[in-house]
């Protein structure tokens, strides 16, 4: 038997015995599993979720029946009970135009009633469009159906043309298949910037 056969052969014993120790040792040097894992929640905290049936970051979304994108998310959804309604901290959405834009949405708290097809926005409530409108109120009533929504109360804003006040506004489409148009009612009064339109 030649070097290059007697080498091959002192190769397969070594090689499979080498691989073995290997084995050995990651299963040696391993560390114990922790069974002792501590929920990163005190048990009060624990128990009160669990009483008030508390949903962190809850996350909706869904289509409209044009197939427009809606997304729903909050830090915190509680159920309520008899004399709390069901409410969400930190609501927030975005609806997605057919058109490329997208209208975004932020308040204090809200609610989403999925028996009605309906999301509100409550308190300190942003509405900002892609072509740089934003308007702000203290409640939105909006429909997850359609991009349509409507502000019972006032509504102040800025936009490319100036600052302004209304006492009431609408969006949606005014056809079937038309754009989405933002309507603003109710004694409207607009501080128009010429340099503001210009640029």
């Amino acid at each position: 038997m030649d070097r290059y056969s007697r080498m091959v052969q002192f190769l397969k014993v070594l090689l499979p015995l080498a691989a073995i120790l290997m084995l050995s040792t990651v299963f040696l040097l391993s560390r114990s599993i922790e069974t002792n894992v501590t929920v990163p929640f005190a048990e009060k905290d624990i128990d009160e979720r669990l009483a008030q049936q508390v949903v962190t970051q809850p996350k909706y979304r869904g289509t409209t029946r044009k197939g427009e994108d809606v997304q729903i998310e909050a830090i915190q959804a509680k159920q309520g009970d008899e004399d709390e309604t069901p409410n969400a901290s930190e609501f927030r959405g975005s609806l997605g135009l057919l058109s490329g834009g997208t209208i975004f949405l932020d308040s204090n708290s809200g609610l989403i009633r999925p028996d009605e097809r309906t999301a509100t926005f409550v308190g300190d409530v942003v509405i900002t469009t892609a072509d740089g409108l934003q308007v702000t109120t203290d409640l939105l009533n909006t429909s997850l159906d359609e991009i349509r929504g409507d502000t019972p109360g006032r509504v102040n804003g800025t936009g490319p043309i100036g600052n302004f006040s209304a006492g009431r506004m609408t969006f949606g489409t005014e056809k079937k298949d038309g754009p989405v148009h933002i309507v603003f009612t109710d004694g409207v009064k607009l501080v128009y910037e010429p340099e503001k339109a210009e640029r």
